[in-house]
């Protein structure tokens, strides 16, 4: 074998590792934003509010600034990072009686759902979720969320939710913790994050070419609530 024939294949392997290897190593560990904190409830409170509470009877509906989304686990090219994609557009509602919560349900526009990489979105709104036909999907209460105590405006609660979740027109019965918070006598907030396989709605694996996902994910949620 020449020097030159030599030269050249050393020199391709070296290309394919920097732009296998190496390339993903840096750009996952110094050049990508880290994954964003779990959506969660906040504790804050005015002074004057704190510590109050006055009955949460009665119909309550999402508010702006509420968040749905996914979180998966990804391997980009031998990377492990994790993959986020979000929206603000959700609606839905529930009504409260005493410390339960009886019926209670939110939507989700799926087209809408953005992450940090337009070609994950690309595949999300196509091969994954097909939006055009399934545009938005769905959790609705099946059973009682019994509370224990109201929290006070300023403090936060746990308690368990089971219901029926709807992706990509398949609906499965779950049940997970959801985390409430009174921020105000008018107002509260709840999040939570739902187990998904992913076979369990008829999605394909959301992997593609250099990217591997796990079987599994999350979606996890952010619901504000006024009257």
């Amino acid at each position: 074998m020449s020097r030159s024939l030599k030269t050249w294949i050393i020199g391709g392997v070296a290309a394919l590792l920097l732009a296998f290897v190496v390339a993903p190593f840096v750009y996952t560990r110094f050049l990508a934003d880290d994954a964003p904190e779990k959506l969660s409830v906040g504790t804050a409170a005015s002074p004057e509010a704190a510590g109050e509470s006055a009955s949460a009877d009665g119909a309550w509906k999402v508010a702006s600034g509420s968040q749905a989304g996914y979180r998966v686990k990804e391997v980009l090219f031998g990377q492990r990072v994790e993959a986020v994609g979000r929206t603000d557009q959700v609606t839905g509602t529930l009504t409260i009686s005493g410390t339960s919560v009886g019926e209670g349900s939110f939507t989700v526009d799926m087209a809408s759902v953005r992450s940090d990489k337009d070609q994950r979105d690309g595949q999300f709104r196509g091969r994954i979720m097909d939006t055009a036909t399934y545009p938005t999907s769905k959790f609705t209460l099946t059973e009682p969320i019994e509370l224990g105590s109201l929290p006070a405006v300023g403090s936060r609660t746990k308690a368990e939710a089971t219901g029926e979740l709807t992706l990509k027109g398949e609906s499965n019965k779950v049940a997970f913790e959801v985390t409430a918070s009174r921020t105000a006598a008018g107002s509260f907030e709840v999040s939570g994050q739902i187990p998904v396989r992913f076979t369990d709605y008829g999605i394909s694996n959301p992997g593609f070419p250099g990217i591997e996902v796990e079987d599994d994910g999350m979606v996890e949620f952010l619901l504000k609530f006024t009257r």
